[in-house]
């Protein structure tokens, strides 16, 4: 008989991305674990959130998880299919009437103390020494959407200065967005990792450790955190529902497209 108290980081990861999505929230979403942890979310517990994806497909309801945003998967199961300057129109009409509904899911290789991330470039842009896809449309999104950052916790990967600035966080603390000319009405919420959840101070706009998961520690964090970070306010947060892990596995992503089963001994 197959385990489902079993659950690993990635699982867990996906069911907390899940937690922060809320019903009648717009989610823009990409593949891999957003797009896992955003059907749970539809399935378990925001089931009128709406998901959209860059290549302008809209209210997407895929029965199968796609593999990439143009994925045939999603757009047999989507509202409309829009063009792409529609859908990034959408995303600027949101924020110019104020409009709280709606988050985006980004990632990238790199994230500092406020949020900016870099999904560009490792080292010297001119001569790096890894350059990676770039953008697409994350800059946009990080300008004009709430994010939700979606990280694995390694020291190499939170550093105190991003090598290059792909999306924008808070920049450098408050008033930050406002400085560069871009909206301070909106910007990162949170970062989801394999070990936890990290928040950004009200006042100040630094990263803080919100909560960990039962597999991980405030220790942990602070080990693999290339920065001071603050854990004093995080709390353990709670274990996935063995009838969710089992959606994951058996329904959601049951090919292991982005989430390996663990071996059962």
């Amino acid at each position: 008989m197959a385990r489902y108290d079993n659950y690993t980081n990635k699982e867990m990861q996906a069911v907390t991305i899940a937690r922060q999505i809320k019903d009648g929230q717009i989610a823009i979403v990409g593949t891999g674990l957003p797009l896992i942890g955003a059907s749970l979310a539809k399935a378990v517990y925001a089931p009128h959130c709406y998901l959209i994806v860059e290549s302008g497909l809209m209210d997407c309801d895929p029965i199968e998880v796609p593999r990439s945003v143009g994925d045939n998967r999603f757009m047999a199961h989507c509202g409309v299919h829009w063009t792409n300057a529609t859908y990034v129109g959408f995303q600027a009409n949101e924020w110019r009437h104020d409009k709280k509904r709606m988050i985006a899911f980004i990632g990238g290789a790199q994230i500092d103390p406020y949020g900016n991330v870099n999904s560009t470039v490792i080292g010297d842009y001119h001569h790096p020494k890894t350059r990676f896809t770039g953008s697409g449309g994350a800059n946009g999104i990080a300008t004009y959407v709430n994010t939700i950052i979606m990280m694995q916790h390694e020291k190499r990967r939170f550093i105190e200065k991003v090598d290059y600035i792909t999306s924008p966080g808070w920049i450098d603390g408050p008033g930050g967005r406002t400085r560069v000319g871009i909206p301070e009405n909106v910007g990162p919420q949170m970062v989801v990792t394999d070990k936890g959840i990290l928040k950004f101070d009200e006042d100040t706009k630094r990263m803080y450790l919100a909560g960990y998961y039962p597999s991980s520690s405030p220790e942990d964090v602070i080990e693999n955190t290339g920065f001071d970070i603050d854990v004093s306010r995080a709390v353990e947060l709670e274990a996935p529902d063995e009838n969710v892990i089992r959606l994951i596995r058996e329904e959601i992503d049951p090919g292991e497209a982005f989430i390996k089963k663990p071996v059962e001994e």
